[in-house]
């Protein structure tokens, strides 16, 4: 009796086992033939036709090669610069208006001012408008370093549009503000901080 239960214990554990893997089977078939539905999708809408992806990858690539020059000269990085950009163009500006502005999220900002602050570029004053807030504005150290990196950044500018004549310039600015008025109304709390853009 016990030789027999044994031996059935091993053919239920078989036929367990066996009915566990044609379970498992049968989804990741599924998964796959999905996988292939997608990837023909995918195929089907051209990627590097689409516009949103060329566009991002765009941004990666030229604000990848402006950060290594911010890096390399002057040690900022992308969101870092990006917000002595705004205070050097807009002048004292507080967190949350540096947040809008440069469509970076509020840890991304903060650590931004942080590092300034903590380098003497930026600092802090009362807001006199809102007690509640304060403002962030260029030292005369960070304003002497925007003014340095300025006329580099123009220079790259110029650099990287060099394909293209005055014109078509000035249309690709048009177009891309056009459609960033168009977007701007998804912007929100949820706006990815890990995509920095030009700047």
């Amino acid at each position: 009796m016990a030789k027999l239960r044994s031996r059935s214990g091993v053919t239920g554990g078989a036929v367990v086992s066996a009915g566990r893997s044609k379970s498992h089977r049968a989804p990741l078939a599924k998964a796959g033939a999905l996988d292939n539905k997608r990837l023909s999708m995918s195929e089907a809408t051209q990627l590097f036709t689409f516009l949103p992806y060329l566009l991002s990858i765009t941004s990666n690539a030229v604000s990848g090669r402006i950060a290594q020059e911010y890096r390399e000269q002057f040690g900022l990085s992308v969101p870092e610069w990006r917000v002595m950009a705004v205070l050097g163009d807009r002048g004292p500006q507080t967190q949350r208006v540096l947040t809008s502005l440069t469509l970076m999220d509020k840890v991304a900002v903060n650590r931004a001012c942080k590092v300034l602050e903590t380098r003497t570029l930026a600092s802090r004053r009362p807001n006199e408008q809102d007690g509640r807030s304060h403002l962030l504005e260029l030292t005369d150290i960070g304003q002497a370093m925007h003014g340095e990196i300025m006329p580099l950044a123009v220079a790259m500018e110029r650099h990287l549009f060099r394909v293209l004549d005055t014109d078509e310039v000035a249309q690709l600015r048009s177009l891309l503000e056009r459609v960033r008025d168009t977007a701007g109304d998804l912007d929100g709390p949820s706006t990815d901080s890990g995509n920095f853009g030009l700047l």
